[in-house]
């Protein structure tokens, strides 16, 4: 007798069961696409981002796909995500040792706009989601500095990449808000990185105007990348732009320069974690390069949109880094559901 073919739910299938999205949001999504049961967050009304619980992809069934790789990370997850050109002359100052008196404001009012973590606002879900990342990126951090004791490579712990697979899918919305939570820190500092060279996009998310930086450093030796970084009115939230356009990126990136250069920066700052926003790991190369760099990956998938095809992709060629963890982006709760339910704001009672 013929029996039926076992179908094996997909890797974004499995991990967007690890909760309840609601029944409301399971009846929205398309049964043939090889991604999670979730809606956009655009069609919920009120909704608001979620995180899963950190679930280890080695303990799940493996998918139906022949001779599929298994995929060395982490799945956790979180929400949705919503220049003036640099001048190739820099002045004189730029080839000085730095003393970081200015301090550059941060638009808030952009921030909520774009549906952000707004410093000094009240805790809400979306704060609350990026508190669970980034108590994992911490975690994270101290186990590599212990693989790496006496190794001379302790500072790598101190680093780590936000990436994705394309374009689209969210890496610098959550670049930017892991930056400011990690900023409430009390025993740590942050340093966000925009290296996404091709399009920048981290200071125009805060309201800041673009200026030299990360491109800048590496390509000439006499800046002192230190004099680059932007010290922002947020408390312990420090920003390096990308600095000048040039064809060659990725080769800047992967010569000795740049071990240099970050050196320098962990080195000026004992308390500083460095988060790069890269750029999409399927749509240019310097993520790879900069993978090989840090001490950990962050990889946001689209939950409504990214194929598990170019999810796997990705990280292979992010497998420079030992320690991969996956941002399940674009999840919705309802409110009042079983993930918060009336615990921010929410409440109708007393």
């Amino acid at each position: 007798m013929m029996h039926e073919p076992i179908r094996r739910d997909s890797l974004l299938e499995r991990a967007a069961r690890t909760y309840d999205f609601g029944a409301q949001l399971r009846a929205r999504a398309p049964q043939h696409a090889p991604v999670p049961d979730v809606a956009d967050v655009a069609d919920v009304p009120e909704a608001r981002p979620v995180i899963a619980p950190v679930v280890p992809i080695a303990a799940a069934p493996p998918v139906d796909t022949p001779d599929a790789p298994e995929m060395d990370a982490t799945f956790f997850a979180i929400p949705p995500e919503l220049r003036a050109p640099v001048g190739h002359e820099l002045p004189d100052s730029f080839y000085d040792t730095p003393e970081l008196t200015d301090i550059a404001g941060i638009d808030r009012g952009m921030l909520a706009e774009a549906g952000m973590i707004v410093p000094g606002a009240p805790v809400g879900p979306l704060a609350e989601e990026f508190r669970l990342i980034k108590r994992q990126l911490l975690i994270t951090r101290e186990r590599v500095a212990q693989a790496a004791n006496g190794s001379g490579q302790a500072d790598k712990a101190r680093t780590a990449l936000v990436c994705s697979a394309r374009p689209g899918d969210g890496k610098t919305f959550c670049a930017v808000n892991l930056a400011l939570s990690m900023a409430a820190e009390r025993d740590t500092e942050v340093l966000l990185v925009d290296a996404d060279f091709a399009k920048p996009d981290v200071l125009a998310q805060l309201g800041m105007a673009e200026q030299p930086g990360l491109l800048d450093a590496l390509a000439d030796s006499r800046i002192d990348v230190e004099s680059l970084v932007i010290r922002t009115d947020v408390g312990g939230l420090s920003i390096l732009p990308a600095g000048t356009k040039t064809a060659t990126d990725t080769e800047l990136l992967a010569s000795a320069r740049t071990r240099t250069v970050l050196a320098r920066l962990l080195e000026a700052n004992p308390r500083r974690i460095v988060i790069f926003d890269s750029p999409p790991a399927l749509a240019a190369s310097p993520a790879a390069v900069l993978a090989m760099l840090v001490g950990q990956v962050i990889l946001v998938v689209r939950a409504d949109r990214t194929p598990e095809t170019e999810l796997r992709e990705a990280v292979q060629r992010l497998d420079g880094c030992d320690e991969i963890a996956l941002v399940l982006n674009a999840v919705s709760f309802v409110p009042g559901g079983h993930r918060y339910g009336t615990y921010y704001g929410q409440e109708t009672g007393k």
